[in-house]
């Protein structure tokens, strides 16, 4: 008799590479390890994805849709104060708060992986236009567009020392401070 089917195997596999990810390179995990992690058998994770970078690429797509998803919702939610000052530190805090998967994005594209380049630099495009947009909503005193990248700068900038564990910025404070300048024009 066979074993009973498994739905959503392209979920499990997403979620054990992560689970995987939070203490390995992508590059030290092996596919065995992912299956064995998702409880599936190799030729079922081979059905599914024909090597870790397709399985990279799906995870990157998850990650970065819910980061937009996220966004959205909560810039479109009325019981919220999202004025401009609040929309700069859900960016910072959230962004800060969910580097672990972004550096491993970084790390492949800059290793040279050019469908992850290009699919992270398509996805800013996106967050830069929508972060525009909301920007541009709720304040007429700055450039929407420029601060719409100068605020995706930043928040990489931040998740950087935040991993380097740079003792020298209390990355807290700073978004807090950030709110409160920005609170003030």
């Amino acid at each position: 008799m066979a074993a009973p089917r498994k739905e959503n195997v392209k979920e499990l596999i997403l979620i054990a590479t992560e689970e995987l990810l939070k203490t390995k390179k992508l590059s030290d995990i092996s596919l065995a390890e992912i299956a064995g992690c998702a409880g599936i058998s190799k030729g079922t994770l081979y059905y599914h994805y024909k090597n870790k970078n397709d399985i990279l690429i799906d995870l990157t797509d998850k990650y970065l849709d819910e980061q937009y998803r996220d966004l959205l919702a909560w810039t479109e939610d009325a019981s919220k104060d999202t004025s401009f000052h609040r929309l700069i530190k859900y960016v910072l805090e959230r962004d800060v708060a969910t580097a672990g998967m972004r550096l491993h994005l970084f790390y492949d594209a800059m290793m040279g992986d050019d469908a992850i380049r290009k699919r992270l630099l398509r996805r800013y495009e996106e967050f830069a236009r929508v972060l525009a947009e909301k920007i541009g909503e709720r304040t007429d005193s700055f450039s929407p567009d420029y601060f719409a990248w100068l605020l995706l700068v930043l928040s990489d900038g931040l998740f950087i020392h935040q991993t380097l564990g740079n003792s020298l910025l209390d990355i807290p404070k700073f978004i807090r401070q950030s709110e409160t300048y920005l609170s003030r024009k």
